[in-house]
């Protein structure tokens, strides 16, 4: 399924854009347009993009689905990607990664399901505080999880908060007509922890080419679609009523997604994830210990890190806010370039020692010193 495509600003808001530019353009900044647009109306920012929200919807004991309405411009979306959520708390800014989990729609309206994380300001405001009326921040739609175009089963692997692309995918299949085989995988530790349960049963039953199970990790099954226990390479083939080789599509936390890997390679046609935990850091000898002076060449400023720290949380600790979103190595948005010094990212073996334009902070250390373009 294609992206919505991007929308045109309606006649009044094009002619408010006209009258604002001829009046204040020749006296006031570039921004001041777009500033007094967003007096009017939030959503017809363009440097600001901020959607409404219109609804919530309890999802499961610890989850909410948000229903939005985008802003004017937005770009639209593909099922599977992600969306940064910017919120404002206690005076400062906050973005954090989403999943879209319902389908381009022509209503133009669109959800996230957030779930409630211990220790989490961001998604404890977005599930207990905001409320219908109120307006978040939003970013483009990213990421690249998505089903391959051929009549080849597939299967889906949620654990967790890892259902909500998947149920984006499966959505729409079912507007499709699903029209080849798709199994879902589910796993979380208690049932009244699953989302989407009522629904995805329904699809089951609509849909012979369709079918789930759920892994209850801290619960007994009560229903015959649901099972026991963990991922593990000896516990899959339980799951499955078809072992033939299949396109195989995972998200959840790191380990998760690396068991998934192992416990398919055998059957996997393909197999393509998203982790929403960064791996482990490791105690590299090389990171271990000590410290280094990063050099900010943006704003002036040298600041002494600990080596062995991911670069986005030392500089956070530094009182220094890059952007970020993910904080997980997938949105770019707290990538910055890197002039000089050597890093080592979490999804890589080796020392990188090159120039880049993209360092990614939140999924990075510092080996030695370093010059970014901060």
């Amino acid at each position: 399924m294609s992206a919505v495509p991007s929308a045109t600003l309606p006649p009044v808001v094009d002619s408010l854009n006209s009258v604002l530019r001829r009046v204040v353009a020749p006296i006031a900044p570039p921004g001041a347009v777009d500033y007094w647009l967003s007096r009017l109306n939030p959503r017809w920012s363009r440097l600001r993009p901020r959607a409404r929200v219109v609804a919530r919807r309890r999802e499961s004991s610890d989850a909410v689905t948000l229903i939005l309405r985008p802003p004017i411009a937005w770009s639209g979306f593909e099922p599977g990607q992600h969306v940064n959520i910017g919120v404002e708390l206690d005076g400062a800014r906050h973005t954090r990664s989403y999943s879209l989990t319902d389908i381009p729609k022509r209503d133009g309206l669109i959800s996230i399901t957030v779930k409630s994380v211990e220790g989490g300001s961001v998604s404890h405001h977005l599930c207990h505080d905001l409320q219908t009326g109120e307006y978040l921040d939003i970013g483009p739609a990213f990421g690249d999880l998505r089903l391959p175009s051929t009549a080849a089963p597939s299967l889906l692997m949620a654990a967790g908060s890892g259902i909500t692309p998947m149920i984006s995918l499966i959505r729409a299949q079912a507007a499709s007509g699903m029209p080849s085989p798709l199994t879902l995988l589910y796993w979380a530790r208690h049932r009244d922890r699953l989302c989407f349960t009522a629904e995805l049963r329904a699809l089951a039953e609509q849909f012979p080419q369709f079918s789930v199970r759920f892994a209850l990790t801290g619960d007994a099954p009560e229903h015959p679609d649901e099972s026991a226990g963990r991922l593990s390479p000896t516990t899959l083939p339980s799951l499955l009523s078809d072992r033939t080789k299949q396109h195989v599509l995972a998200c959840g936390p790191f380990e998760f997604v690396a068991t998934a890997r192992d416990a398919t390679a055998a059957m996997a046609l393909s197999f393509a994830a998203e982790a929403f935990s960064p791996p482990p850091i490791s105690t590299d000898a090389d990171t271990e210990h000590g410290t280094v002076d990063i050099t900010l060449t943006r704003s002036g400023r040298t600041v002494t890190i600990p080596r062995g720290q991911l670069l986005l949380d030392a500089l956070e600790a530094a009182g220094i806010r890059p952007a970020s979103g993910c904080r997980i190595g997938i949105c770019n948005t707290c990538a910055c370039g890197k002039q000089s010094g050597t890093t080592r990212s979490l999804h890589a073996s080796e020392p990188e020692h090159e120039p880049t334009i993209a360092l990614k902070l939140c999924v990075n250390r510092a080996i030695n010193d370093l010059v970014l373009e901060l």
